[in-house]
């Protein structure tokens, strides 16, 4: 039998330093792979208006320039609705339906996951079943309902259906049956918790992966949504309308729409790239040992 090597006092895979090596030289090739995309875009930013129509195109900037992004702060500000109210709006909604949305879906999926009541496992699906269902689909009604509650062209039309996402709790029911140990939750109760302290104090410290996961997927669903159905008024407009408004002026602008594409991407990748290791633990997860 061949010795498994160690490294730092843990036994790893019995593989050859060479393999580990030509594996690690994959996956930085496949890493800067998929960089690439990131890069093109950066590129494009930084690009004079005759490189971005130069052909045969070329991946790489010849001449770069910050004047993309001048324009694209001067189209915003000429505007009748100041670019700041565009980028308030966005990082509004962001933040508003992705706390909601995390706090209801960790408390409804703690109650399906580890309290037992009467249709708990209807319910949940219930919940499954509703993933089938794309946001188009129940576009009609979705609109009488935010018409019934008066919430048309408001700030309540954008952030509370996102509170009322199906995916967030699905993900955290799965994680907790997992990953909650039931004898913590059974001992402090023997010890006279209440269920809210429960949650907060000990469950949600368990998931913290899933719900870092969640914040990562909420958020960037929220920060790069477009035009609305449900929102008329140019106030309540995030900064993805603005942006598909200035691409549409023409060539003239693709400059200024090539920066604000940067600009777009750019907190998304931070908060991704600041919770990487616990989405990677949340897609990996094989539990708890009691």
């Amino acid at each position: 039998m061949a010795k498994l090597r160690t490294r730092k006092h843990k036994v790893v895979l019995a593989r050859s330093a060479g393999g580990d090596a030509g594996i690690s030289v994959l996956l930085v090739l496949l890493g800067a792979f998929m960089f690439l995309p990131m890069v093109y875009v950066v590129m494009q930013s930084l690009k004079p208006l005759d490189e971005l129509w130069m052909y045969p195109p070329r991946f790489y900037v010849m001449s770069p320039t910050l004047k993309n992004f001048k324009d694209l702060f001067t189209l915003m500000n000429i505007s009748w609705v100041p670019f700041s109210r565009y980028i308030f709006n966005t990082v509004l909604v962001s933040v508003a339906g992705t706390a909601g949305h995390l706090f209801l879906a960790s408390l409804a999926a703690y109650a399906l996951a580890k309290i037992k009541f009467p249709g708990r496992n209807l319910m949940f699906q219930t919940v499954q079943m509703s993933l089938m269902f794309n946001a188009t689909v129940t576009a009609i009604t979705s609109f009488i309902l935010m018409s019934a509650l008066k919430w048309l062209d408001s700030y309540w039309a954008l952030i509370v259906p996102a509170w009322c996402s199906s995916l967030g709790l699905y993900l955290m029911k799965q994680f907790m049956d997992t990953n909650v140990n039931d004898s913590v939750l059974e001992s402090a109760r023997l010890d006279g918790a209440r269920e809210l302290k429960i949650f907060w104090i000990i469950a949600m410290p368990m998931v913290k992966p899933a719900w870092l996961t969640l914040i990562i997927y909420s958020f960037q669903g929220l920060w790069n949504a477009g035009a609305s159905m449900y929102i008329y008024s140019e106030q309540f407009k995030s900064f993805n309308y603005a942006i598909g408004q200035i691409l549409a002026g023409g060539i003239k602008r693709a400059g200024a729409g090539a920066a604000s594409q940067v600009i777009m991407m750019l907190v998304p990748i931070l908060i991704f790239i600041i919770s990487q290791s616990n989405i990677i633990e949340t897609m990996g997860s094989s539990g708890m040992k009691d």
